[in-house]
């Protein structure tokens, strides 16, 4: 006999139904890493179970978050820890809308994220935060000082 997790993890059968896996997190930069599990990247609050086979084997994976906790934003320049890489999520929903990822560079990604899914508060604060690292270059360049005091203010 199979143990489920066999069964409902396993990449060929989430591959080869086709799955649209639609999970939950509690942040994500403006790249399109995703943090499901670590508050301030290092209290776990829950495990990632098997939400990472699913994002990783879906014909279409999907992160869905508010915008929001509280008065701190959950679309961040950076995520202090990555459950789910951006190669492995395709499209991220807010309730402001939605960043349809694929195929996109990471700077088309970011401005994707920014102004598709960020909250209107964060929005100018992010094209800041992004205009400063572009000009420092880099494949997904980042302001580190910054990333790291972000939800400080």
């Amino acid at each position: 006999m199979y143990d489920s997790a066999e069964i409902s993890n396993n990449p060929v059968l989430v591959d080869r139904f086709g799955v649209v896996a639609v999970n939950s997190a509690l942040e994500v930069d403006v790249y399109g890493h995703v943090n499901s599990t670590h508050v301030n990247g290092c209290r776990m609050i829950n495990g990632i179970s098997g939400s990472d086979d699913f994002t990783r084997n879906a014909l279409l994976s999907i992160i869905a978050l508010p915008s929001t906790a509280g008065d701190v934003s959950r679309v961040v320049p950076m995520v202090p820890h990555v459950d789910h890489t951006e190669h492995d999520v395709d499209v991220i929903i807010t309730e402001h809308g939605v960043a349809d990822l694929r195929g996109r560079s990471p700077r088309e990604r970011a401005t994707s994220l920014v102004e598709n899914c960020a909250h209107p508060d964060f929005q100018p604060a992010l094209r800041r935060y992004l205009e400063k690292a572009n000009r420092q270059g880099g494949y997904e360049p980042h302001v580190l000082e910054r990333s790291f005091s972000w939800n400080d203010e």
